[in-house]
């Protein structure tokens, strides 16, 4: 454990000014506080805050941070307050402790809701002063190194996972490469032991078997670039077991055949140099094609700058080779904290610059807080937008938008503004229509086209990729949704409240609030819509000498919407609103053709059954939860499930005559499953895509004509 003068010194060996006493003072109060406590390693509680504050002296930070660093478990795990810390160390610290403290002393039963809710406070945190980050990585970064004390296998797999879905991404995001690094083969190292160790030892082999390979290459490489004149720094690497890993699931090859596992770097004076450096590798070895990257030129949301190339080079060996000049490589190592002193002494534009492209990414995720629904969903949506590769996109004026990889044109809509997403009706790529869906490329100029009547498609969420389109989308069919379920309502309760012989007024509404603890009269139209509450309990409420008797009281929501929309038609089931919560149920797979009946079902919508389904016996004295239901005859051409049970003969070639007779009678199977097997013959259930009941009909007549089928019915229940 570093002792006090040695941590001192480290501090003062960076910054001469660094206030000795606040960090003397706060190094003795973090030792008394957490006094006998110890660590699942045995050691003493005090010994991970030091260490903590010892892993930000690597980055050189400042006085707060190191004292925040030495504080930031004593609220948390000691009797000691924020009002103690701000008394004892300023407000400053205060606030940076109170950034880091999880919200461990608030009783959340479901854990992922804790997970979310400390991710969502230490988010608001970070945005104010992301200094919170730098102390919340050392301290995951040191727990990371010591999790093998841990005995519970479950707990040290969450925090792995934790670890590497939420922190490794975020140190990436502030450009702090190394931390990142580590992060990521600390976590593998217990999610996947078998698969590291498997790597480890063939590298070992590679070591054992391939000499002083590492060594060779620099040398050579050392000696092209300097018969060009050209002084430079050259190091080289064998790759992390993640990182080969990963490789090798997203390239779907194995060990053997992934040949890049050396990554060189060449550090130079200047930018000049580098781009001449390029040519010489270049022109000296064969390039490996689609591997050239330039972040010099466009560099990466973190503000990392490099060129990335992959030759076939020394030793004929396929290298990854970096090539950057010296401050680069400080940035590319240690992100934000390279170059925090900037901020200390307020050079303008150049901290300003490096910010501005840093931090966009936090100012994005803090507008998926503001559009997220619960903490889980934004936990979600953030997962989304960190933890992904990327491409660079132009806007039509040239301005560079980094996108995750597998972004779409609605994605990029969201990236220029969140209006410019939400009215997006079509886009351009490098000058061709394109559909929304389209999978952006590197290098793409991107041009979108908007419309004032146009609202987020709930369909998009099926293909936008970034946190920020997702919970955009979300939040949009939040409120399309409440506003049927308020017009649904609403006339459920006139039905309701005609048929007795009484009138709905907003006066009787209001009246009614206090009584049903409902927020709003909107609130009230709501929840009757959703089914989560009766038309008659609202009636008794507004007039407490209402009948409770309930006779039939049947809403037809078809003729409510098609008095909405000004049409004569019923409503067509597939063609509600998402969010209205409309469903056909599972139990009977009503189609186009047969006679429907709507279930209220209290939190759920409306379930969607046949007229001759068992389950609605169970509702035989709740009539005020049937709604009258009926289909769009434009719409019965829509693709509908129509589930049917099958006896097929046990013989060679049953399955291909039951999936040809289906073909040709214009039927798709959407799944089939056994549900028994006999030496003679074997039940199935298949799903098939249908335009209705006349459709479905046509396809059991062919199927029971068919020798090897021996049966062939609707499935019920």
């Amino acid at each position: 454990m570093m002792r006090q003068f040695e941590l001192v010194e480290r501090i003062k060996a960076y910054d001469p000014a660094a206030d000795e006493d606040a960090i003397n003072r706060a190094y003795v109060y973090a030792m008394k506080m957490h006094g006998s406590q110890t660590r699942a390693s045995g050691d003493p509680y005090f010994s991970h805050p030091i260490e903590v504050a010892g892993i930000l002296t690597n980055y050189k930070l400042d006085t707060a941070s190191i004292v925040t660093a030495l504080l930031h478990d004593i609220v948390e795990d000691t009797l000691a307050t924020l009002d103690d810390v701000r008394k004892l160390f300023g407000d400053e610290v205060a606030r940076l402790v109170d950034g880091v403290t999880k919200l461990a002393k608030i009783q959340i039963q479901n854990i992922e809701t804790k997970q979310a809710e400390n991710f969502r406070k230490f988010l608001l945190a970070m945005s104010a002063d992301i200094r919170v980050l730098l102390v919340k990585l050392a301290d995951r970064l040191h727990n990371m190194r010591t999790l093998h004390f841990i005995v519970d296998p479950a707990k040290r797999r969450t925090i792995a996972l934790e670890t590497m879905e939420i922190y490794a991404p975020l140190a990436e995001r502030i450009g702090m490469q190394e931390v990142k690094t580590e992060l990521e083969d600390l976590s593998f190292a217990e999610l996947n032991t078998d698969a590291r160790g498997s790597i480890l030892t063939r590298l070992r082999f590679l070591e054992l078997h391939g000499g002083d390979l590492v060594g060779k290459i620099m040398d050579e490489l050392d000696q092209v670039i300097s018969k060009a004149g050209i002084k430079g720094f050259i190091s080289g690497r064998e790759k992390t077991a993640y990182s080969i890993w990963r490789k090798m699931q997203v390239k779907e090859v194995s060990f053997e055949q992934l040949s890049d596992i050396m990554a060189f770097r060449i550090m130079l004076d200047s930018v000049e140099d580098c781009y001449r450096v390029l040519g010489i590798i270049h022109t000296a070895y064969r390039m490996v094609p689609g591997c050239f990257k330039d972040y010099i030129s466009t560099p990466k949301r973190n503000g990392y700058r490099s060129i990335h190339t992959a030759v076939i080079g020394p030793q004929k060996q396929r290298i990854e080779i970096q090539i950057r000049t010296s401050a680069m490589h400080q940035v590319a190592e240690l992100g934000v904290a390279a170059h925090w002193h900037y901020k200390q002494e307020d050079e303008g534009d150049k901290t300003a610059s490096i910010e501005g492209r840093q931090y966009s990414w936090l100012r994005e995720l803090l507008e998926i807080l503001e559009h997220a629904q619960n903490p889980q969903e934004f936990l979600e949506h953030t997962k989304l937008e960190m933890f992904q590769d990327q491409v660079f996109c132009f806007s039509p004026k040239g301005d560079l938008i980094a996108m995750p990889r597998g972004a779409s044109t609605v994605d990029f809509a969201y990236a220029v503004h969140s209006e410019v997403g939400d009215t997006c009706v079509g886009a351009k790529v490098n000058g061709r229509i394109v559909p929304l869906r389209t999978k952006l490329q590197n290098g793409d100029q991107v041009e979108i086209v908007t419309s004032k009547a146009q609202k987020p498609a709930p369909e998009w969420e099926s293909f936008v990729v970034t946190g920020k389109a997702r919970a955009h989308i979300r939040r949009r069919v939040r409120t399309d949704a409440r506003s049927e379920y308020i017009r649904f309502g609403k006339s459920i309760l006139e039905k309701v409240f005609q048929k007795d012989g009484y009138e709905l007024t907003q006066k009787g509404m209001q009246g009614a609030l206090e009584k049903l603890t409902i927020a709003s009269v909107d609130d009230l139209y709501a929840k009757v819509g959703e089914g989560r509450l009766f038309g008659r309990e609202v009636l008794i409420a507004v007039y407490p000498g209402a009948r409770t008797d309930t006779d039939d009281n049947v809403v037809n929501l078809s003729q409510a919407r098609a008095k909405q929309a000004g049409e004569g038609t019923g409503v067509s089931i597939r063609g509600l609103t998402p969010g209205m919560a409309v469903h056909l149920s599972e139990c009977c797979y009503p189609l186009p053709g047969d006679r429907i009946v709507g279930i209220r079902e209290p939190g759920k919508g409306v379930a969607v059954h046949t007229i001759d389904c068992e389950r609605l016996k169970a509702f035989a004295d709740a009539s005020d939860r049937w709604v009258d239901l009926s289909w769009d005859s434009d719409r019965d051409k829509d693709a509908h499930i129509g589930r049917l049970l099958l006896t097929v003969a046990n013989e060679p070639g049953a399955l291909g005559t039951l999936s040809t007779v289906i073909a040709k009678n214009n039927g798709n199977i959407n799944n089939l499953r056994f549900t028994k097997r006999s030496a003679d013959f074997f039940e199935m259930i298949v799903d098939i895509e249908v335009n209705g009941v006349k459709h479905l009909t046509n396809i059991i007549a062919a199927l029971r004509a068919m020798p090897a089928i021996n049966a062939v019915d609707r499935a019920r229940g």
